[in-house]
């Protein structure tokens, strides 16, 4: 087991590229699945409302990179002044502490030796960011190859779902192993499907309620800042605490006023607090909870091995993964070690994912008995 878990970590370190959009691709199609379904509901085919559902996402996606890359080239071309104002900010706030300033004096007596050093910062931040424009305009052309793909293998799976499942259901020969693929489907069309379309509401409201929270405090690039903040929701422990810690950064070079400085990430933090303590809980089921030591250590992995789209797809494919072992006896135990850490009492009421009642074949056979008696004697 040991050696299959490397093998596994291996292969998917080293196949990352082809990796990357196959599960972005499969998540995508977990989410639009409920989209498409209303489509469906209302008399239209199947691959028309997959493209749809598809077509409405990218153009999404479209807009929202229309809207950050224009402010994230401004950015760039402002870093070297951005930083000389934060370093002059943090210099007026240091001389302005009177026990630091002894230490300080001393710091810079300390550091002589390297001023020249650091006189020619600017010449070096010009040159990275040169390297860095040059290695992004090369990764841009597999990036929107990985992108296409993903979308295609959406709208693929969106498309064919029902002929997938009628032919899975075809492959075993046993009647109760198709009832437990077609449980199996069942689970994780709801669980994973709705649980993500409900994520993606929720965080869209987030994105929106801290760019209008942003706005008011007369941030800049508040849109931004708002959308960022919504997709980092998707990463948890690790994204939004991310963004608001960006913005505290940026508010520190924006604005002169601590108070204005201090409110930007005060807001963001009790937006987010909001969000994971009350509105998330309430309103996602809890058969989608899992162990947090286990959401922590797959987000890790996945980003280590895939970056920021593995630890975005991290959660979601940890759930599928719980789905799938919840009903084959042999991976039960991976079933327990990714169940949520709730006391036992609240894990024994909750019901399980694949207790749905089958009907009793012994009053079937009762009654073909009696029908037989009554043959019998009928002759």
């Amino acid at each position: 087991m040991v050696l299959a878990v490397c093998a596994v970590v291996s292969i998917g370190y080293v196949a990352r590229d082809f990796l990357i959009p196959t599960a972005g691709g499969i998540v995508l199609a977990l989410i639009l699945t409920p989209v498409a379904n209303g489509f469906e509901r209302i008399r239209l085919p199947a691959t028309p409302a997959a493209a749809i559902s598809v077509l409405a996402l990218t153009l999404l996606v479209a807009g929202l990179l229309a809207l950050v890359i224009p402010a994230v080239s401004g950015w760039i071309e402002q870093g070297p002044l951005l930083t000389r104002s934060l370093q002059h900010k943090v210099d007026t706030l240091r001389h302005s502490l009177a026990f630091m300033q002894e230490l300080s004096s001393r710091v810079e007596q300390a550091t002589d030796g390297t001023a020249a050093h650091a006189a020619e910062a600017p010449q070096k931040v010009v040159v990275q960011q040169r390297s860095l424009l040059g290695e992004l305009a090369t990764a841009t052309p597999g990036a929107v190859l990985q992108i296409a793909y993903a979308a295609v293998l959406a709208f693929m799976l969106l498309a064919h779902r029902n002929n997938f499942r009628r032919q899975i259901l075809r492959v075993p020969g046993n009647f109760g192993t198709r009832v437990r693929l077609a449980r199996l489907m069942r689970d994780i069309n709801e669980r994973v499907g709705h649980y993500l379309l409900s994520l993606v509401a929720i965080y869209s409201g987030v994105a929106l309620i801290s760019a209008i929270a942003l706005v008011l405090l007369g941030f800049s690039n508040a849109l931004i800042w708002g959308i960022c903040m919504g997709l980092a929701s998707f990463v948890p422990f690790i994204g939004a605490p991310t963004v608001i810690a960006l913005v505290a950064i940026v508010g520190a070079l924006t604005f002169d006023d601590w108070t204005r400085i201090l409110a930007a990430p005060a807001v963001l933090t009790a937006i987010h607090v909001t969000e994971s303590q009350l509105v998330t809980p309430t309103f996602v089921s809890r058969r989608c909870a899992l162990n947090t030591v286990a959401v922590f250590a797959t987000i890790a992995l996945l980003g280590w091995m895939w970056g920021a789209v593995g630890a975005i797809v991290a959660v979601p494919l940890l759930i599928l993964i719980s789905t799938i072992a919840a009903h084959l006896p042999s991976l039960r135990w991976l079933d327990i070690l990714l169940e949520d850490d709730r006391p036992v009492s609240e894990r024994l009421a909750r019901p399980s994912l694949a207790s749905v009642p089958r009907r009793p074949s012994r009053p079937l056979r009762i009654s073909a008995a009696r029908q037989l008696r009554r043959l019998l004697a009928a002759k």
